[in-house]
């Protein structure tokens, strides 16, 4: 039976850990949010050159 390798400096791993956390929130969520808010925002823009305004 093999056990986990464990990080040769606990400390070390949590600050990585930590890094990479606040990476993710601060860097990559925001920039995934914007371009899924754009890209939704340019295929209503394209659709609506082929269909027109929508009509109620």
């Amino acid at each position: 039976m093999t056990t986990p390798a464990q990080p040769a400096d606990p400390r070390r791993a949590k600050r990585k850990e930590l890094l990479l956390f606040l990476f993710i929130t601060v860097v990559m969520f925001p920039i995934l949010s914007v371009l899924i808010v754009a890209s939704y925002g340019f295929s209503v823009w394209f659709w609506q050159m082929f269909t027109g305004p929508p009509t109620y």
